[in-house]
């Protein structure tokens, strides 16, 4: 429901404005003049204020600067009985959204304060649909045992509101996992808000979570609405929660026990509907042994744990992700790209420390650096299976096997400095291209 605050001098206009706004279900506060408008908004939140200009003690304009100050999302419409073509324009320029000359048509106020309105709601769909397609339109690939099981628990705690506290190594996708719970979920049409703890300096943590009152602090100008009041009927995710700041996590966990907040230089609580997530990439149980997080607080969060699997333990997955990853880079490019079976068992012979996000920053640098269109072992980079091999300690002392991993390393580096180019690569291994391509079938690294 829209809330409104009139402020307007003259009894009778005042009446017949709020009965007039009431009857389209609007919440209405009415007072008699400026300075009691400006006590209202220091403890209420309004969508809009219709203010008369020529007011006792406070006027009009003097009011509107508040507004701007305090409140900047709130808009205002001014009233007058003695205005002109100027006063309008000034006014506007101030920052008034809208201006009306007395004695006005109540339906035409209706109307603006309607426009209005739907402006605001237009604005605010805006920001849940960026948010949405910035989060929500990545799906979680993979067809492997321990990617069904992650499927399967987010299925299943999607429906609640219980907290859940998602683990696990970087870049193995627990943002993923995160929007996947809250777009399943029944608050898939409030607002997704994400908050990461380790990117905000401790000092503007609490305004950011809980928001700010005015003069709260130094340069608190106005009043803020934290990340908390602007997920309600939501979801905020608190990413890197392992790097809250101690005084923050009993707030916190205030917050998971009562669903009430108070902004930082406020003096009253506020209740909230929202779900909590929390994500981090540290061991939290050896950070609670190191005094660096609260025990409670972890035993609260931990109500749900999901911890998402590293690379390395469902590398079956591999294939489907390459080639997901490609098809998304050969689509910013205009470009079709395909990658070969013998590139595939490469990727796959690689253990991956920075897991998902890194298999994609190679996919990515592939795309860029390929002077073909079909990917090819020695596209990978030098650090991959079968690209370095003549670095590595020999798997074993006989001389057949030690010759094989030697030339095969060859061939590669050979075609890597050729660009794929097969003659000029036969040209410096001092081999002829029917050779080559021999050696290729032997090493089952021919697409042929």
């Amino acid at each position: 429901m829209a809330r409104i605050l009139l402020a307007e001098d003259d009894d009778i206009m005042r009446i017949t404005v709020q009965d007039r706004l009431e009857k389209h279900k609007w919440h209405v506060d009415a007072v008699p003049n400026g300075k009691e408008a400006l006590e209202r908004l220091k403890g209420e939140n309004y969508h809009l204020v219709i203010s008369d200009i020529r007011m006792p003690g406070l006027d009009g304009t003097r009011l509107l600067k508040e507004i701007i100050r305090m409140s900047p999302e709130t808009d205002v419409i001014l009233m007058t009985a003695y205005g002109s073509v100027e006063n309008a324009v000034d006014c506007l320029k101030k920052g008034a959204a809208d201006y009306i000359l007395k004695p006005f048509d109540m339906d035409d106020l209706m109307i603006r304060v309607k426009r209005l309105l739907e402006v605001q709601a237009i604005k605010a769909k805006c920001v849940l649909l960026e948010e949405r397609c910035r989060a929500a339109q990545v799906p979680i690939i993979g067809s492997s045992p321990p990617i069904h099981s992650l499927l399967k628990t987010i299925n299943q705690v999607a429906g609640t509101d219980a907290t859940v506290l998602i683990t696990g190594e970087s870049g193995t996708g627990k943002e993923l996992v995160a929007a996947a719970i809250h777009f399943e979920s029944p608050r898939a049409r409030g607002p997704y808000i994400r908050i990461n703890c380790a990117a905000i300096p401790e000092s503007l943590m609490e305004s950011e979570l809980f928001g700010h009152e005015k003069g709260s602090f130094t340069g608190a100008d106005a009043r803020k609405i934290g990340k908390f009041e602007a997920a309600k009927g939501g979801t905020i995710l608190l990413d890197e929660i392992g790097d809250m700041p101690l005084g923050l996590q009993a707030k916190l966990l205030r917050v998971l026990q009562e669903r009430e907040i108070e902004r930082v230089g406020g003096n009253k609580t506020i209740k909230v509907n929202v779900r909590i997530l929390c994500s981090t990439g540290k061991k939290l149980t050896d950070e609670v042994k190191k005094g660096n997080f609260r025990e409670d607080l972890f035993y609260r969060l931990q109500v749900i744990p999901i911890e998402v699997p590293p690379l390395r333990e469902r590398k079956e997955d591999i294939p489907e992700l390459s080639r997901y990853f490609l098809e998304e880079f050969s689509r910013e490019r205009s470009e079709q790209f395909q990658i070969t079976d013998q590139a595939i068992h490469a990727l796959m012979d690689y253990d991956y420390p920075g897991n998902v996000r890194e298999l994609k920053n190679i996919i990515e640098r592939i795309s860029v650096l390929a002077t073909e269109p079909v990917i090819e072992p020695w596209h990978l980079p030098a650090d991959f299976a079968g690209n370095s091999d003549a670095g590595r300690d020999l798997p074993s002392l006989n001389l057949s096997a030690a010759l094989a991993v030697t030339e095969k390393s060859c061939i590669f580096a050979a075609l890597r400095t050729t660009d794929g180019k097969r003659a000029k690569a036969a040209e410096l291994l001092g081999i002829s291209r029917k050779n080559l391509w021999e050696k290729l079938k032997q090493h089952k690294l021919s697409p042929e």
